[in-house]
């Protein structure tokens, strides 16, 4: 049937109106836009969000930016958390921030060493250790009670890889998808890389967090947002993932499509998003169990009270539903 200018209007009239019909949110990261950050942008450059009502706003994080200050503050709706250090914090401290799916289902905190000089995590003993204060105040401490390691052979990491690169008996914290390339480009050899997650650090990382109030009054734009994310990393890391990558880039222009597809390949190799009880019950999963065994992992090296209730900060009703597993190729 032919369509008369007065039927096209009236088309464009319908579709603008659903498209205001969309509710907006914003969502604030942990830092510049980086390929860790992927299927939040996939889900807004491929209308995953959009599809089931929101109108989603990436607001990236910085050196100089707390979006979960501005989410307690009413300034934005979701917040990307680190790990679970915090959901047990805001537990802590009575903060009313509850988690509600976890985009990592590792850590991606690793430590490097020069090629060869350690063969499993526990040879890292033998090694001085560049290790930050945050990084000491909470993994450090696990890895003291469960392991081994000593105070005395941790230094100060100042985020200078340069005594680490000059010297192979130094070991280096790092982050899986930036610090190992780094290493490679700066120093001229690739490091051996021990990812904490698979020595047993068993937290959930890239939380999604809200407000309480937001769960208890909008539990339909919670799951929005949440599936819309969790479809949104299964295209980002196995479909066509060009058009969020070129929103990162517009977001961060000092990322390049190299250090993208390192980030990309380094999350799928060692399943940092989709691994262990994400393959049977969905990316974005988050269990009692592994939330109760990394608690008392925590609780035993001294990090957190033993007697905490954090029941209150974290809320699983909204993942573990099999969502976009079908997306997966």
């Amino acid at each position: 049937m032919r369509k008369t200018a007065t039927t096209l209007a009236l088309c464009l009239c319908g579709t603008a109106t659903a498209a205001l019909a969309n509710e907006p949110v914003t969502f604030g990261t942990n830092w510049l836009a980086q390929a860790e950050h992927g299927g939040f942008y996939q889900a807004v450059a491929d209308g995953t969000y959009a599809a089931c009502g929101l109108d989603v706003t990436i607001m990236p994080g910085g050196p100089q930016v707390n979006n979960r200050a501005l989410m307690l503050a009413g300034k934005i709706d979701y917040n990307m958390g680190g790990n679970l250090l915090g959901t047990f914090s805001a537990a802590a401290e009575g903060v009313p921030v509850v988690a509600v799916a976890a985009s990592f289902q590792k850590e991606p905190q690793v430590i490097l060493t020069h090629p060869g000089k350690a063969k499993t995590f526990e040879d890292l003993k033998g090694l001085k250790l560049l290790i930050g204060d945050e990084g000491y105040a909470s993994y450090y401490q696990w890895m003291i009670k469960a392991y081994g390691f000593t105070p005395e052979q941790r230094e100060v990491y100042t985020f200078n890889p340069a005594p680490f690169i000059a010297d192979e008996g130094v070991a280096m914290q790092g982050y899986l998808s930036s610090e190992p390339l780094m290493v490679e480009k700066e120093g001229g050899f690739k490091p051996d890389v021990f990812l904490l997650a698979d020595a047993g650090y068993s937290t959930y990382s890239t939380l999604i967090e809200t407000m309480a109030d937001t769960v208890a009054k909008k539990p339909e734009q919670v799951k929005c947002f949440v599936d819309g994310s969790i479809k949104g990393w299964y295209t980002y890391l196995y479909g066509d993932n060009a058009a969020a990558n070129a929103m990162i880039k517009a977001d961060n222009p000092d990322m390049n499509d190299e250090q993208i597809a390192y980030g990309i390949e380094k999350m799928k190799e060692a399943g940092i998003v989709d691994s262990g009880d994400a393959l049977t019950l969905g990316v974005g999963v988050m269990t009692e169990a592994k939330i109760k065994d990394f608690f008392d992992k925590m609780a035993t090296a001294g990090v957190v009270p033993a007697d905490l209730d954090y029941s209150k900060a974290i809320d699983l009703s909204f993942v573990g539903k099999g969502v976009g597993m079908d997306l997966k190729k």
